[in-house]
């Protein structure tokens, strides 16, 4: 197994600082949930009050179907950042999961900074680990703890194949992982997810994914952050900081995602993620077949900062714009939302 070394919290603490002042979007792409529009019901028939925003997610009940997605930890800052997540996480009632759990593997006394339980004591968390690392020493050991450290209901294997190749101490094979990944989800006690990190998972993929036994995919499709951006703005090496530029519309779009793996709704369960900034664009990913959205880059900002009152604005009104969305088709739940048959494509 490769050692974590004394500069993994560097980079992680990088990676904030970038996230929060750069612009590491991708360009010329966007989620494709702009192509979408939904049909307004001038007679919805239902009170905006009981509109109930509830949903279940890896059978547990959630009061909003919706994921604060893994973003961080193994540093300080990140720390506090995760603590204000879960806290305001627990209250709204959203699953929450945390960053690439690698550095507290190898290194227990981060194991804190990824600490959401004690705040989030009733809904779901997710631990997660790169599924790389399975060919770099990593198995259902390693799996266990990161699930066990933060007492997760389930485990998140990311894929980050690209950002592997543009971040300097990358790890890159990716060879033969899908076997790996087949094994742990039959070995381990808790469901095994996987996420992409924002350049899409497509109906293939997902296909083969569910085949071996995942029980969630996260789509995490084109249109928000671009992790080949992110790391251009840490990169020292001429030749990735300049050919960053040529990927930077690189992935499959969140929306063109959503077509492909919702034929798959009933088999497994799936996240939409990736560039989402609002409730409406909420809306748009559940009635194109998400069981849940989750929401990233746009709520780090808030949470980085120590009133929490900011990240509260930030939930309240996402939740606000989802059931405003629902009143506007006439939809009091999120199964008549799932179900409905006002969305529509546009030219």
């Amino acid at each position: 197994m490769k050692p974590v070394d004394d500069k993994t919290e560097r980079r992680k603490t990088e990676h904030i600082r970038i996230c929060l002042n750069e612009d590491v979007e991708g360009k010329n792409i966007t989620t494709g949930l702009e192509k979408y529009r939904f049909k307004h019901n001038a007679l919805p028939e239902i009170d905006f009050k009981e509109i109930n925003l509830g949903t279940s997610f890896l059978s547990k009940q959630v009061k909003a179907p919706f994921l604060i997605s893994s973003m961080t930890g193994g540093t300080k800052v990140a720390r506090n950042i995760n603590q204000r997540l879960a806290l305001l996480a627990e209250s709204h009632g959203w699953a929450i999961g945390v960053g690439s759990m690698r550095a507290a593997i190898e290194e227990e006394s981060l194991a804190d900074t990824f600490e959401v339980r004690k705040y989030a004591p009733t809904i779901p968390v997710l631990a997660n680990l790169g599924a790389v690392q399975f060919n770099y020493g990593y198995g259902t050991e390693e799996c266990m703890r990161a699930v066990e450290m933060i007492e997760a209901d389930a485990l998140i294997l990311h894929l980050n194949s690209l950002q592997e190749v543009f971040q300097p101490e990358g790890d890159t094979n990716f060879g033969n992982l899908l076997t790996k990944i087949e094994e742990i989800a039959a070995k381990l006690p808790v469901p095994v997810g996987v996420k992409e990190v924002g350049m899409g998972i497509n109906g293939l993929s997902a296909k083969k994914l569910m085949d071996s036994g995942v029980k969630f995919i996260d789509i995490a499709g084109a249109g928000g952050t671009s992790w080949i951006q992110v790391e251009k703005f840490r990169a020292n090496e001429p030749i990735r900081n300049l050919a960053a530029d040529a990927f930077s519309d690189w992935g499959n779009p969140t929306a063109e995602c959503l077509e492909e793996v919702k034929q798959y709704r009933n088999q497994i369960e799936i996240i939409a993620s990736g560039g989402m900034k609002n409730g409406v664009e909420a809306a748009k990913a559940l009635a194109l077949g998400a069981n849940m959205v989750g929401f990233g880059r746009s709520l780090l900002k808030p949470a980085v900062d120590s009133d929490v009152t900011l990240l509260e604005v930030q939930m309240d009104r996402i939740e606000f714009e989802l059931r405003t969305a629902m009143f506007g088709i006439g939809a009091d739940s999120i199964e008549q939302l799932v179900n409905t048959r006002n969305l529509y494509k546009i030219s």
